[in-house]
């Protein structure tokens, strides 16, 4: 398989077209063409390629120059620095985010709509699968674009997923804003048809495996409502990532509902993110540990803290689930 291979000698960059190959239980690697040292004669020198040299890796390579050269413009644009977020990884979410602006959201409207599409079922497969959901990845993508039932699953867990997609495009399409009013709204879409118990609870919960104690029920509209007090103080001081890191971590340790929290909760960072120009992310099933020993991590912040070092594990975690997500799916 061919790719582009970028060494660094001193503080210059040079680009080469590398086929590795398997060769019993080694790997060789080959580099077949110099492409330069700027991205633009990287664009030049393989357009004079034979294109045998290049197709089979077209996506590979196309990932490769749309990355770096969104990331060299994000850098140019010397983006300011946050705490919660070391330099590299800020850079690309800064070059995620122009590259949402000024190109995916000027494509053709169907492409557009295309696009969004396979995100938001690879979302709803993950959010869901998250909480227990056994319909799998290719299962959901049928569900949802040819309605085609599951066989052997249970209905909670069909419209579960239905409700997922249909709840985060109307997030985008009316471009929700962060309210009590609106985050319970959220939650009682997601639970059409999965849990009759929607508002906020009305008994105390303990958390499965949490280690902090949930808002005890006659204090959770209090909660809420300093949680809300929070995000508006601090929505034009913090960076979005983190507000919306900062947000959901908030909003399941006070659990105001008695199911459907997490799902709601990671709904909420991408109606954040949406507001405030970011392309939305997904946290992946597979990463389902790491997710929650980064939420853990800041459990001993209340309604009030927004300390870098008990939040930085969980939006840099985050910040990784955009990068991965985004050009997975916007490119």
């Amino acid at each position: 398989m061919a790719y582009i291979y970028k060494k660094i000698i001193g503080d210059k960059e040079y680009y080469y077209l590398r086929v590795s190959k398997r060769q019993g239980k080694r790997i060789i690697a080959k580099d077949i063409a110099y492409l330069g040292s700027t991205l633009a004669e990287v664009r030049k020198a393989l357009s004079q390629l034979p294109e045998k040299q290049i197709r089979a890796a077209y996506k590979t390579i196309k990932h490769f120059l749309e990355t770096n050269t969104w990331l060299e413009e994000a850098k140019k644009n010397k983006p300011k620095q946050t705490p919660y977020l070391e330099k590299v990884l800020l850079e690309q979410i800064e070059a995620c985010r122009l590259h949402w602006q000024k190109v995916f959201l000027k494509k053709d409207f169907r492409t557009q709509s295309e696009c969004f599409k396979r995100f938001v079922v690879e979302f709803a497969f993950n959010t869901t699968s998250i909480e227990g959901n056994t319909i799998k990845l290719h299962e959901a993508e049928r569900l949802l674009n040819e309605q085609l039932t599951p066989k052997n699953k249970t209905l909670h867990e069909i419209y579960d997923v239905q409700n997922t997609e249909r709840v985060f495009l109307n997030i985008k399409e009316k471009k929700l804003g962060i309210s009590e009013e609106n985050m319970i709204m959220v939650h009682q879409e997601l639970m059409k048809n999965v849990d009759s118990r929607i508002g906020y609870r009305n008994e105390d919960v303990h958390v499965l495996h949490a280690r902090f104690k949930a808002t005890p029920t006659p204090y959770i509209r209090t909660d809420m409502i300093l949680l809300l007090k929070w995000y508006q103080e601090n929505k034009t001081k913090v960076h979005p990532l983190a507000l919306a890191g900062m947000v959901h971590h908030k909003f399941e340790k006070i659990h105001p509902f008695f199911d459907g929290n997490g799902r709601t909760g990671r709904m909420i960072i991408n109606a954040i993110l949406l507001k405030e120009g970011y392309p939305p992310l997904i946290v992946r099933k597979r990463n389902r540990t790491e997710y929650l020993e980064a939420l853990s991590k800041a459990d001993k912040a209340d309604l009030t803290a927004s300390k870098p070092e008990q939040y930085q594990k969980l939006i840099e975690f985050l910040a990784v689930e955009m990068i991965e997500s985004y050009w997975n799916n916007f490119l």
